[in-house]
């Protein structure tokens, strides 16, 4: 009889055989022949998709990698990719997708272990659930995926440079304040369930006012709206659906300019600014640009205030206003917590 551990090395063989769609049979300098390419440009392609060099006489290649590096030369063939860009694709594809395995992974193990003895995952329903369920996943990702691509529509049909990289955007941070500190008492299962509830509670959120969560990272979420009216309607909204006693307050800048978008992430020295206020907001409010300030000036349902002027790291002089809801009865009523830090002089007019 097989021993245990056998028993699991096949189950994982066959798991492998079942995601990569065959065994391991060709070496890099086999793979890179077969699809016409130098093996300099198929090594510098793995890379970026963020895994680890192969030695030159290792069999860990399939007949999916050989179609996937024709697929890619087939795109540079017909212009829709070029060979210097090409690294750079892969590597957002790489930064999006194994997030998602990952997660993927950590939910099969999961739902597999559930109801077995100690947690012991059983290798033969590993691969025979995994079977199952992954033209289902393959199948909800192309949905999503097309629906994005659909969601951008506009852009597609824009026509010659209008669909430019650089565009006029909102730009927010939203930041959990003392998540650090909070996050040391607490158990990776703890932990885990109050990053899941950040990021669904954002997510909801932003797409409900039509902005973009651009990634989160831990303790953060990075988003766009197309307009200073939605961006500040998200930053507004979000320090509200998230309040809860047992959860650490949030707090959240935006700002407002050009903005370079490439692969999926977004460049500016917005960014930056959006970055910076945020870091300078008091927990549950909300601080803005001049330029998004200014945008906000003549709308009957904000106050819009500004705060002292301060240093931080690339600003000498930055002046953050904050940006409340006007109460429904119209009154202008200052906070009392917020009169120390108004600067009332000719420089904070906005416009």
């Amino acid at each position: 009889m097989d021993e245990p551990g056998n028993d699991a090395g096949t189950a994982r063989d066959a798991l492998e055989r079942l995601l990569l769609g065959g065994p391991r049979r060709w070496t890099r300098h086999e793979v890179a022949e077969m699809a016409g390419m130098p093996p300099a440009r198929t090594q510098r392609l793995w890379r970026a998709l963020g895994f680890p060099d192969a030695a030159d006489d290792a069999r860990v290649f399939t007949d999916a990698d050989v179609h996937a590096l024709s697929l890619v030369s087939s795109l540079v063939d017909a212009g829709f990719v070029d060979e210097t860009t090409e690294a750079s694709i892969a590597r957002a594809l790489a930064q999006a997708l194994s997030r998602l395995a990952d997660w993927q992974a950590d939910l099969l193990a999961e739902v597999l272990t559930r109801g077995g003895q100690t947690g012991q995952l059983d290798p033969e329903r590993a691969v025979e659930s995994t079977q199952r369920v992954l033209p289902v996943l393959r199948a909800v990702q192309d949905y999503v995926w097309r629906r994005h691509l659909a969601a951008n529509a506009d852009r597609l049909l824009a026509g010659p440079g209008a669909g430019a990289d650089r565009r006029e955007l909102a730009v927010g941070f939203a930041d959990l304040v003392g998540y650090t500190t909070r996050s040391r008492g607490m158990g990776g299962r703890e932990l885990g369930a109050m990053i899941e509830d950040f990021e669904s509670i954002a997510a909801e959120v932003v797409a409900r006012r039509a902005g973009r969560v651009v990634k989160t990272v831990g303790d953060g979420v990075l988003f766009t709206a197309a307009t200073a009216v939605a961006a500040t309607e998200i930053a507004l909204d979000l320090p509200v659906a998230w309040d809860a006693e047992d959860r650490p307050r949030l707090r959240v800048g935006a700002a407002y300019g050009p903005v370079l978008t490439h692969l999926g992430d977004v460049y500016s020295p917005v960014v930056n600014l959006a970055s910076r206020l945020t870091s300078l907001a008091r927990p549950g409010t909300v601080l803005v640009d001049r330029e998004l300030a200014s945008h906000l000036r003549d709308l009957p349902g904000y106050r819009v205030r500004p705060l002292r002027r301060v240093s931080v790291r690339g600003y000498d002089h930055l002046q953050p206003w904050l940006v409340r809801r006007r109460p429904l009865d119209g009154a202008d009523v200052t906070d009392p917590d917020d009169d120390h830090d108004y600067d009332d002089g000719d420089d904070a007019e906005v416009g």
